[in-house]
């Protein structure tokens, strides 16, 4: 078997999403899709928490290495009220 890679993990996500949002599933297969959806969604975030912590890590600061937090709010990337 492959090794899940967060790019198939996501796309999976989004089909299954589409899956359930057309509502034709039954129930037990539903529930079956959402808990499925979990858990990608939990490795996706395990993922993507990683790759934060090492960006941390190859921020360099006064010529050493120094984790800096990262800030969206900084980039631009502010939610929409």
């Amino acid at each position: 078997m492959a090794k899940k890679t967060f790019e198939s993990a996501l796309s999976r996500l989004e089909q299954i999403t589409a899956e359930l949002e057309q509502g034709e599933l039954s129930l037990e297969k539903s529930l079956k899709k959402f808990d499925e959806g979990i858990q990608l969604v939990r490795f996706c975030s395990t993922q993507l928490e990683e790759a934060r912590s090492r960006v941390d890590l190859l921020l360099e600061k006064s010529g050493q290495l120094e984790p800096v937090p990262f800030d969206e709010e900084e980039r631009g990337d502010q939610t929409l009220s």
